[in-house]
């Protein structure tokens, strides 16, 4: 018999049936075989009969790697090029850590430790020789050289954000050049 991919059984932290159905009002609505037209179609255990096809070799896990509180282990192949650092990293660990992947606050906790990632990467950016070039490379310039504006009002497009592009893309730079001023003031002073 053929390995399946997730391990059956109760894990800890994994509340029962009984428990989420009083907690949670019309959870298990589709327990009963009877109310599930897939039932007739459904696989005992995963793999049809017929299939000659073993689980596949695990690939090693050379250090811990995120992985979703609902399964048990990783899958067989996982990517390793970008492992996780700094506080951007434990952010992301405390997203797979606490949080199942049904809830917002898993993925808000992703999303913000990308938005830190990025803002460690432009200030990073800035200690280099070849600092990133902000105004260009946010293509605020190539709205009004490029017709920006007018190709998108009249023709019915829905990405109409030129209203919000100077609060997104130039209050966090102009609020970024206040704090670093008043820092080098405040250090130069001393």
């Amino acid at each position: 018999m053929a390995k399946v991919p997730y391990i059956r059984g109760l894990r800890e932290g994994v509340p029962s049936s009984d428990e989420l159905r009083e907690r949670i009002p019309g959870w298990g609505a589709d327990l009963d075989p009877a109310d599930r037209p897939s039932v007739p179609r459904e696989l005992v255990n995963g793999v049809p009969e017929g299939v000659l096809w073993d689980f596949p070799a695990e690939q090693p896990e050379t250090y811990p790697r995120e992985r979703s509180i609902e399964h048990a282990r990783l899958t067989p192949v996982f990517g390793t090029v970008a492992p996780l650092q700094g506080f951007p990293g434990a952010v992301r660990r405390l997203a797979y850590a606490r949080f199942s992947e049904a809830r917002a606050a898993h993925w808000l906790l992703l999303l913000a430790a990308d938005r830190i990632e990025s803002k460690q990467e432009l200030w990073r950016s800035y200690s280099t020789e070849r600092p990133d070039r902000f105004v260009e490379e946010t293509g605020v310039r190539a709205e009004r050289s490029h017709h920006g504006f007018a190709s998108r009002w009249g023709r019915g497009r829905v990405d109409k954000h030129q209203v919000l592009d100077p609060v997104v893309l130039a209050l966090p730079a102009i609020v970024g050049t206040w704090v670093a001023t008043r820092a080098v003031r405040r250090l130069v002073r001393l």
